[in-house]
Order: structure tokens, then sequence, then C-alpha cells
């Protein structure tokens, strides 16, 4: 098992991507689906500031006026007032935060939909490269990241901006000459804080790419577990995981001390800019230039619109991180698949015939295109024809049915399903005429039943059964604890190799479809089980294309046609018995599976990966 990715942390910042602000761009139209709760969420917002701000112009009454010869029904009067303001406030305050919550939990609800259904469409080349705890990570931590932004982060700055420009607004009228002195520092506030924010932003980033490597490397640890366990690898694991989610705490740590810098340098140059103020407002009060009452109001509207910029440094710095796990999000929307339906796909012919051609098909991996799978690959497969691929691992057997499912496209030459190019084809017209039963059958946690069903939803409970029968699956899913309500756990792993691979082949029988893909389908069944699975393909061959990938010639020699693979060409060709008489590599591959080789059997056959 490999050690996960790591990036040099101690390397300047510069070296990891920058997320702007603008990286949040794309969340937009997501909200903008939810119009009518955000204003009303901008409704309350503006409520509960505006009462916010009525409080000083009471609290200046109440210090002119409160003692003078009405002084006491005049607090009372104004007291009472105030207690109105404080009972608006409190119920704007809580319709903002019930509208806000709601919308973040909306929104981040629909971008997790919209990016995993984004990589239900990405082409398998994708995820050769991706690594899924990253793309789990990017799907949990990350969005999670991204609802603070909806959640609380864009109803603080909202607020506060409210507040800022109300309270500034309120000096400016209580005392004009206070007010220049004030604005004149706001500059001096805010760009220390722009500059610390940028790197805020980038050690954000470096943070949660580190939380990704580290969930990649637990995801690929715990799917390995038993190989893991088997091979004592337990410890060292433990360990590699550690040092990944030290990685993580050490640039979370980074990040944290960057906005916690970023939050001090405010709170003291906001602080420090109110306390100027009062001092300049007391001498004021001190020669009768103003009065008390209107130096207690400024003061504290100055102090309302020195919390509300303190918040908006702080908000700022959420939205860095929010901006770095919306950049990363937007990595995987934006990601387009390479195989795609063409803006006017052919449609292929009604009712299928199940004709299948490659033709002089040329074909490397995208991971390894420096070793071509598949060299001017031609062949023809009659409707109902049953083809059997063999020859030695690594001839290019398996690369067949994936050109042929469409999961990569042919470099050269065209692969042809019924006389139309399946890359001038919409995959999933194409692939729904083809059923496949691949070596390693993937079982997911559902049920039984659901399982079965996987790929043909609409299947009811009777033909689910008529399947398993055939797929002689039904006697040992009737001894499961709930029958076909069983659930099975993540990969099937309470089931054996062969019951996992005789759910595959229900499966595939379910669907019904007119070219049957075989791929080691019975590579992990016992003797007995795969001859009882092989008369029930028999009975599901009967008509339909088949094209058989195998190791285990056994499971061949009944094929109408055999095709010998090796380097990707095709080297040999014919039934069983005529390709035994050649004596060629089909006779040598068979000699290593029933005999001792001849004396003069090929020695240069390469080894099974």
């Amino acid at each position: 098992m490999a050690a996960p990715e790591t990036r040099d942390m101690a390397g300047p910042d510069d070296a990891q991507p920058r997320a702007s602000l603008g990286a949040l761009g794309p969340l937009v139209p997501y909200a903008l689906r939810y119009r009518g709760r955000m204003g009303a969420a901008f409704a309350a917002l503006a409520a509960a500031a505006g009462a916010t701000l009525l409080v000083p112009m009471a609290i200046r009454r109440v210090v002119d006026l409160g003692f003078s010869q009405a002084g006491p029904t005049m607090i009372d009067a104004y007291f009472g007032a105030l207690v109105g303001v404080v009972a608006a406030l409190a119920l704007a305050s809580a319709a903002r935060y019930y509208f806000v919550a709601t919308l973040g939990e909306r929104v981040v609800a629909d971008l997790r939909a919209a990016v995993f259904a984004r990589l239900t469409s990405l082409d398998p080349a994708f995820f050769d490269r991706a690594r899924s705890g990253e793309l789990v990570s990017r799907l949990t931590a990350d969005a999670t990241q991204v609802k603070s932004v909806f959640g609380t982060s864009l109803s603080v700055l909202l607020r506060n901006a409210f507040l800022f420009l109300g309270a500034v607004a309120m000096m400016v009228w209580t005392s004009p000459r206070l007010s220049v002195l004030v604005l004149a520092a706001i500059p001096l506030i805010v760009f220390p804080l722009i500059l610390s924010g940028r790197g805020v932003r980038r050690r954000s980033r470096a943070a949660q790419d580190r939380l990704a490597d580290a969930s990649a490397y637990a995801a690929e640890a715990v799917g390995a577990v038993r190989t893991m366990q088997a091979f004592g690898m337990g410890p060292a694991t433990a360990a590699r995981f550690a040092a990944a989610s030290d990685e993580a705490f050490l640039a979370a740590s980074r990040s944290a001390r960057a906005r916690a810098l970023l939050t001090g340098v405010a709170i003291f140059l906001v602080s420090a800019s109110v306390v100027g103020v009062l001092w300049y407002g007391a001498q004021g009060v001190a020669t009768g230039e103003m009065s008390a009452g209107q130096l207690s109001q400024f003061v504290l509207y100055a102090v309302f619109g020195a919390g509300a910029l303190g918040q908006l440094s702080e908000v700022y710095g959420e939205l860095t991180l929010a901006a770095g796990a919306a950049e990363r999000l937007a990595e995987i929307l934006q990601t387009e698949p390479a195989i795609a339906a063409p803006p006017e796909p052919r449609a292929l012919p009604v009712p299928p015939r199940g004709e299948v051609v490659f033709e002089r098909v040329s074909f490397a991996y995208p991971a390894r295109p420096e070793r071509p799978a598949l060299h001017d690959l031609f062949f023809t497969v009659a409707p109902g024809e049953r083809v059997a691929l063999v020859g030695p691992s690594g001839a290019g057997k398996s690369t067949v049915l994936q050109l042929l499912l469409r999961f990569y496209d042919a470099q050269g030459g065209r692969v042809l399903v019924d006389g139309v190019d399946v890359a001038q084809a919409d995959p999933e017209a194409l692939r729904a005429r083809m059923a496949l039963v691949p070596q390693d059958p993937t079982v997911f946690s559902g049920t039984v039943l659901e399982n079965i069903r996987y790929g043909r939803t609409e299947a009811g409970e009777a033909e689910v059964v008529r399947a398993a029968k055939q797929a002689h699956a039904d006697g040992f899913i009737r001894t499961l604890p709930q029958g076909y309500a069983t659930h099975l756990g993540e990969r099937g792993v309470t089931l054996s190799g062969g019951q996992r691979q005789r759910i595959a082949i229900a499966r595939a029988i379910l669907k019904d479809a007119p070219v049957l893909l075989l791929d080691e389908a019975t590579s992990a069944l016992d003797a007995e089980s795969e001859r009882a699975v092989q008369a029930a393909f028999d009975e599901l061959m009967r008509g339909r294309t088949t094209l058989v990938v195998a190791h285990r010639l056994a499971t061949v020699r009944a094929a109408d046609r055999i095709l010998v693979l090796d380097e990707g060409r095709v080297v040999e060709e014919g039934r069983h018995e005529a390709l035994i008489a050649r004596n060629g590599l089909y006779a040598q591959l068979a000699a290593l599976q029933f005999e001792e080789p001849s004396a003069g059997a090929r020695t240069n056959l390469r080894p099974a990966a």
C-alpha cells in the first residue's frame, strides 16, 4: 500500500493554488434558486440591524433629558420604548437565523448532489488518476465548509455591513467633526487586514489539501483491511496515517495562526480607534461643544461600527476558508467527461442485432501511454455468436470489453455495434444493450434484492427470484437471515467470492440485454457451482451475442469461435479442437492448465499478472 501523497508544507505559500473570493461565484446560482428565502432572510436581517441602530438614540435622550424636571416620566417612556426595540430585535434575529440556516442546508445539499452527479458522469480515466478518499473528502468536509458561507458567514457579513454603514451614517449625523477622525482611521485598519487575509487564504487551501490527503489514505487502508492485517502491516499503516494526520494538523495550525493574527490585529486597531475617539469627544463635552448625550450616542455608534468592522474581518477569514473549499468543488463541477454523447448522437438500430466489429483498433490506457494494450485489432462477432477471448495476462482481452462499453475511446480504428461507431452513439443507449459480469463483481451495501435489481430497478420481486434461480444463487440466498431482504454489508464482505459472483450473474440475467459480456465470470466459483452456472449461461446465451473473456480454458470449449490474443493482436482463431491441433499459443495455454508442458512447449509465455 502506497504512502499518501505529500506536498512540501515548509516551502513558500505561493506553491499552493490561491483561492480568491471569486471562487465563491459558482455557488451563487445555487442560492438564487431560493430567492424567496433569501429575501425573507434579508428583510429579517435589515429589521434586526435597524432595531440595533435605534438603541443609541434612546440612550442619548435618557442622558440629556432623563435628569431634567420631567426626568422620571421621560426615563420610563424611553426605557419602555427600548423594551419594544429589544423585542423587535429578538424576533428579527430569530427569523434571520432560521431563514439563513435553512438556506445554507438547502444550498449545500444541492451542491453535494450536483458534485456527486458530475462524478457519476465522469469517465473511468478520471478515476484512474483520482483518489476515492479525496473525492469523498470534497463531498463531505469541503461541502460542510461551504455551508458556513450561507449558513452563518454570509448572514454575519450582511448584518455587520448593514450595521457598519448605518453606524457611519448616524455618526456623521451626530457629529461630523468626530466622524472625520473615525473615517480617516478606517483605511489604516482595513489595509493590514487585506494583506494578512491573503496569507489566511493560501494557508486555508493548504490545510484542506492536507485533510484530503489523510482522508484518501484512510479510505484506501480501510478498503484493504484484510490485506493489511494478513501482511502484518497494521502498525505501519497506522503510523503512516498518523503522519498524514500530522501534516493536516500542521497545515491547519498555520491557517489558525494566520487567522488568530488577523483577528488580534483587527481587534486592537478597532478598539484603539474607539478609545481615541472617546478621548477626543470627552474634550468636546468639557468645553461645551457637544452634550454628554451626543457623545454617548456617538460612542455607541462608533462601538457598533467598530464591532461590525472587526467581525467583518473575521468573516473575511471564514470566507477565504470557504473559497478554498468552493474552488476544490468547482474543480469537479468544471471537469468535463472525456466520454460523452456527441451533440447529435447516432441512434442504434431497433430491434438490436448484436453485431460487434473491431475495425483495426489501437489503444493505450491514458495512465500508460507508452504501453499500447491493443495493436491494429480486427475481428467481427456476428449476431448471436459466442466468441471467447483468451490469451496470456496483459494480452488485451479485458480491454476489448472496456472499449466495447465505451469506458475509453480508441486512439485508432473504430468499434462498431450494429453498424454504428460507438464514438458517435449515446453511451447510455449503448450500455443499455449490454450486460456485464466482471471478474471482480461489485456488491453494494444494500439488500440482496436491491443488488440483483441494480441496473433494472423497475423489475418485480418475482423476476429477481427467477434470475437468481437461473444463476443458481437462490439456494444460498434463502439461507441468509432475511433471505432476499438481507443487507449484505459494504462490498458484500459477508458473502464468499463465489456467492458475490452469482449475485452479479443474476444481475446480468435480469437485465436481459442483447449483448452479454463475461469477464472471467466463473473465476471465483468452485467446480460444482461452475457447472451449475455454466448451464444457466448456456440458456442465457442462446440467441444473444456473447463475448467471454477467460483464463480458464475449460469455460470456453463450447464457444462458436475462440480468438487468441497476444500483445494486443489476434494471433489465432478457431474452435477448441482446431486450435489444439494447430499446436500454437492456445495449445500451449491449454497444456499449462491441463497437463505438464511438452518439451516443445513455448517458453516465452508471459507469467500471469
